[in-house]
């Protein structure tokens, strides 16, 4: 049946919303003049707005925070547009009814020559077989999809679905922004709450504004629970104040969801403070985790990690004073044992780092891929048996506390990777030490290097790291993985190049 042909019970039932919805609802934009923010992309001149307003839309998946206007959005194309506009929720809907709405897609395209709007919210909570029963019919244009999600669409949208729809980004209303809905739902007599006649004092304002957190809906539905519950006073007036909001609003909207994008972007964040040697910052991004519900054991098990890969040798208590954090979190619970946490977030952020370890098993790694796997050289072999011992098994292996310093030359590589060096210490901290005591094997190095003339080139596994080589290791360095299925990043990332032991997919990099 082609757009516009409502019931009188149609009718009925929308005025009976509308009166009863949520201010939130109620206040909706109803045309891109009324539409508050997100000019990157509904800005005069933008794309979006000249296909909405021109009648010419596409495929697109609207990602962005709650309350940043995605719906709204969606609303405003569906009383704007000539095609019929079929909404769904992914929390109810499924399969059958994905069929249900392309079948009659099909029909409608081909009795009445109309297209068909499809619009998911929560397009992210559909699994990969019912993204999939909507990719043909998006793929041969029965059906302009609009997919509204909180989630990265990256990692919560088919690959296939996503290379045929356009993303467009909506970022977080700023105060000023929230600050326009909420004045014009205190002074909108029809939609609004005119009739209550209520004034918000200035600091009950900045407050509502703040504690938002850039989160239209939020604002204006506590605008809304602190109008109703106030009592009029002199002239049937109500002032608002900040007590009022505190009450309706009961703590701040928070952002933050553990199993979602700021999840990774948090962790990255705190990582990378602590790699700076930023202890504020990093102590600042611990509590947003922490307070956001964070499972402190996920952080703990990174706080571990970012004490191997970034402080490593140059300070040798960083890894058991993690440990002692971990087993804190263990022994105490929240939120005593948040402080540990803490306590060790401050001390690796203040100490001297250096990631000399990493990369220098990284290289090992590399060399066990993409090099033979020589058998262990005669001499560092064990010998328990006579038949051991009469193939050379031990022979000529020199006992290191038979000389000085415990320090004994010979060689303890396969053929094929003699001469190769794999750690060189920082003078950083604990490290320096550690440089010095090994400052006998390059003398050692030194005193059997060939003279110049006849030195061969320097084998490239064993050459100083290019900026290539840097960047790669500083890709590597933090990754964690944001593919279904995965762990928490915890292993060690073997190199991108690795031949027989390939690196896991990077997902998102820190």
């Amino acid at each position: 049946m082609p757009k516009g042909q409502k019931t009188l019970f149609d009718d009925q039932r929308d005025e009976t919303l509308q009166r009863q919805a949520p201010l939130a609802a109620r206040m909706r934009p109803r045309s891109l003049e009324e539409f508050v923010g997100q000019e990157q992309i509904v800005g005069e001149g933008r794309l979006l707005r000249r296909a909405i307003a021109n009648d010419t839309l596409f495929s697109i998946i609207l990602w962005g925070p709650p309350g940043s206007g995605k719906t709204t959005l969606a609303r405003i194309i569906a009383e704007t547009t000539d095609a019929h506009f079929e909404p769904l929720s992914a929390v109810a809907a499924g399969v059958a009814d994905l069929r249900r709405v392309t079948k009659e897609a099909t029909d409608r395209l081909g009795m009445f020559k109309q297209r068909t709007v499809l619009f998911i919210d929560e397009i992210h909570r559909f699994n990969k077989a019912q993204q999939d029963a909507v990719l043909p019919y998006v793929e041969d244009g029965t059906v302009i999809l609009i997919g509204a999600t909180t989630e990265n669409p990256s990692f919560e949208v088919n690959s296939a679905l996503l290379s045929r729809a356009r993303v467009f980004v909506l970022e977080a209303h700023t105060d000023e922004q929230i600050g326009v809905l909420v004045d014009r739902a205190l002074n909108d007599s029809e939609r609004g709450l005119g009739a209550y006649h209520a004034m918000l004092a200035a600091d009950a304002r900045g407050y509502l504004l703040n504690m938002a957190n850039g989160d239209a809906r939020t604002a204006l539905n506590a605008l809304e629970a602190a109008v109703l519950a106030k009592p009029p006073a002199l002239g049937d007036k109500r002032l608002i104040t900040v007590d009022d909001i505190r009450d309706a609003l009961q703590s701040r909207a928070t952002r933050y969801d553990k199993h979602g994008e700021l999840h990774y972007d948090a962790i990255s964040a705190l990582h990378k403070c602590v790699r700076d040697s930023d202890p504020d910052a990093a102590l600042y991004w611990l509590g947003r985790m922490l307070d956001g519900g964070e499972d402190p054991l996920y952080i703990a098990r990174r706080v571990v990690r970012m004490a191997v890969e970034d402080i490593g040798l140059a300070d040798p208590q960083a890894l058991p004073l993690t440990i002692a954090a971990q087993q804190a979190i263990h022994f105490l619970g929240q939120p005593e044992g948040d402080l540990a946490l803490a306590q060790a977030v401050v001390y690796l952020a203040q100490a001297p780092k250096s990631n000399a370890v990493y990369k220098a098993y990284g290289a090992v790694l590399n060399d066990v891929a993409e090099t033979r796997n020589d058998p262990v050289p005669l001499h560092l072999r064990n010998a328990p048996t006579k038949l051991m011992k009469g193939l050379g098994y031990g022979k000529g292996y020199k006992y290191a506390h038979d000389y000085a310093d415990a320090q004994v030359e010979q060689e303890h590589f396969p053929p094929n990777l003699q001469g190769r060096r794999y750690y060189e210490p920082t003078n950083h901290g604990f490290e320096a030490s550690i440089r010095e005591r090994l400052a006998w094997r390059d003398a050692q190095a030194l005193a059997a290097a060939p003279p110049a003339s006849a030195r061969p080139a320097r084998p490239a596994a064993i050459a100083a790291p290019s900026a290539g080589d840097a960047n790669e290791f500083q890709d590597m360095a933090g990754e964690e993985s944001q593919d279904p299925g995965e762990d928490d990043g915890a292993q060690i990332r073997r190199p991108a190049n690795s031949a027989k032991r390939p690196a896991r997919p990077a997902g998102r990099s820190e």
